[in-house]
């Protein structure tokens, strides 16, 4: 017998074809990321991806294409990993790809079909809350933080940055994915188009008037900091000097801070006392205090740490902050005896960083209060919460993108900062070994221009200090409990639909036709 092969052949091609779709709709937010930096791209770049998703045939189909998306997510947002991981960043891809699936589900459960305006209205909130719980799981350190939050995209509009004010870089991703969600069903549905264009007046109000009415930080007093990026030097002892030189060269500018970037120094300088001398000496001269990066096994504990250490005129002050959340792969590999593979096919971490256990924040000599962060710590929102609930005057971020300087990652990098003064109303320093330098005010505005990738020098910058406390700092992630709640509204209203539903009654007997007469036993 002779196997109809071809039938099969055009449902196979096309759901190739629609997977292949899948993943290019799910990479397309990252163009509104830097480096592009297309800002507005954002809340329109989730439409081809929920169009697809909508016409899902299943509930199955509409899980792969989620699945699928979340795989373009992540390899477009991270793809400047690649020459660290190799391969396994498509691992790693397609297992935080999964968290996108039960998204699928819910975005064909709320807009698949021909849904009421009240069904549509819902879905609005639905979709976005939905996503908002798929950005926090991803958030936690262990699968990678909270790289790529859409919300992070409107690092530079100042709208944006005033919602972050009250609910912090969440709030703008739920605004960003309710108006793609509106845009999808004014396109999908016309019945529903006035109701969705509706809710795009809503947001656009809403956001208006958070911009106009949202407290403002007052300000109070400036600080004079100095960045010291030396670029790109392999060698620790001339990265010292060159850092040296780039501080001595400050002499009479006044400043009150020179920040050195993440591994700026890479020893333990309670066991190289000269590089405390050198550093001191520096600080003397100038007369301010030089937060360095120490990147080395440390002679009180065991193990590596990062740590901030801040060091006066009379050598270290004794007020350090021993990094906390670490890199993965970067930095240690989880569950190192599963993963240790990782170290054969990428630049993943051969020895595991030691974590601090507590933040610190420091008090500079002219009593200003200065929280640290190091590199991927300045993604965390709660981190920088936490150190400014402590008190903290200005927060400062040591960095260094040396594998990814020729990537998107710099520019990645050194946006998060905005996010942070913004939410938290305090100004921000993102101080780099190599990548790219910036300051922020209160208010998340730039401060001064970037100090680029292919530079090596350092830089003043007239920094305003700021008092108050901005709403998010008050109140917290209200935002993400708000989604937990329409969630749990949405999956209470579907489970009372449920019940309602009538059920099914035993199957209807066969009809007779008028010719038909029951069949006589037989003699």
């Amino acid at each position: 017998m002779r196997i109809p092969v071809g039938r099969h052949t055009p449902r196979l091609s096309s759901a190739w074809w629609r997977g292949a779709a899948a993943v290019l709709a799910g990479a397309l937010p990252s163009l509104a990321f830097p480096a592009p930096s297309l800002w507005w791209f954002a809340y329109v770049a989730l439409v081809p991806w929920l169009l697809l998703i909508r016409s899902a045939g299943s509930v199955r189909r509409a899980a792969l294409d989620g699945w699928l998306g979340g795989i373009g997510f992540m390899l477009a947002v991270h793809h400047w990993l690649l020459p660290s991981l190799n391969v396994f960043i498509v691992v790693l891809a397609a297992l935080l790809g999964l968290l996108w699936a039960p998204w699928g589900v819910l975005v064909r459960s709320t807009l698949g079909g021909g849904p009421s305006v009240l069904r549509a209205l819902a879905a609005v909130a639905v979709v976005p809350s939905g996503w908002l719980m798929v950005e926090l799981v991803r958030s936690w350190q262990g699968l990678g933080g909270p790289w790529g939050l859409l919300g992070a995209s409107q690092w530079e509009v100042a709208p944006a940055l005033r919602l972050m004010s009250v609910g912090g870089v969440w709030l703008v991703s739920l605004l960003v994915v309710a108006v793609n969600t509106a845009i999808t069903l004014c396109v999908a549905l016309p019945p529903v188009r006035t109701a969705m264009v509706s809710v795009l007046a809503v947001c656009a109000l809403t956001a208006g008037a958070v911009w106009m009415w949202a407290p403002h930080m007052q300000r109070d007093g400036r600080i004079r900091v100095a960045v010291v990026q030396p670029g790109v030097i392999e060698n620790g002892d001339a990265r010292f000097a060159r850092s040296e030189a780039l501080t001595r060269a400050l002499a009479g500018q006044h400043v009150d801070l020179v920040v050195w970037g993440e591994s700026s120094v890479g020893q333990d300088l309670s066991a190289r006392p000269d590089l405390a001398a050198r550093i001191a000496k520096l600080s003397e001269d100038l007369g301010a205090d030089i937060l360095v990066n120490v990147d080395a096994r440390r002679s009180d504990k065991p193990g590596i740490f990062k740590s901030s250490v801040l060091v006066g005129p009379g050598g270290p002050t004794g007020q350090r902050y021993d990094k906390m959340r670490l890199v993965p792969f970067g930095e240690y590999i989880p569950a190192r005896s599963l993963l240790g593979w990782a170290t054969s096919v990428g630049k993943a971490a051969g020895e595991d960083r030691q974590r601090g256990t507590t933040p610190v924040v420091m008090t500079l000599p002219s009593a200003v209060r200065v929280g640290p962060l190091v590199c991927f710590e300045s993604a965390f929102p709660d981190m920088s919460r936490h150190l400014v609930r402590m008190g903290a005057q200005l927060l400062i971020a040591q960095s260094s993108t040396s594998t990814f300087q020729d990537t998107w990652a710099p520019a990645q990098h050194a946006s998060l900062a905005a996010l942070r003064a913004a939410e938290t109303g305090r100004p921000m320093v993102h101080a780099t070994l190599t990548g790219i330098s910036a300051v922020y005010g209160p208010a998340g505005e730039r401060i001064g221009n970037w100090i680029g990738t292919s530079a090596s020098t350092s830089a003043v910058y007239d920094v305003p200090l700021a008092t108050g406390t901005t709403p998010f700092v008050r109140l917290g992630d209200w935002a993400v409990y708000s989604a937990l709640g329409a969630l749990a509204l949405f999956c209470a209203a579907e489970g009372v639909r449920a019940l309602r539903r009538p059920a099914p009654g035993p199957p209807a007997p066969p009809s007779r036709t008028a010719h038909e007469s029951p069949a006589r036993p037989a003699r």
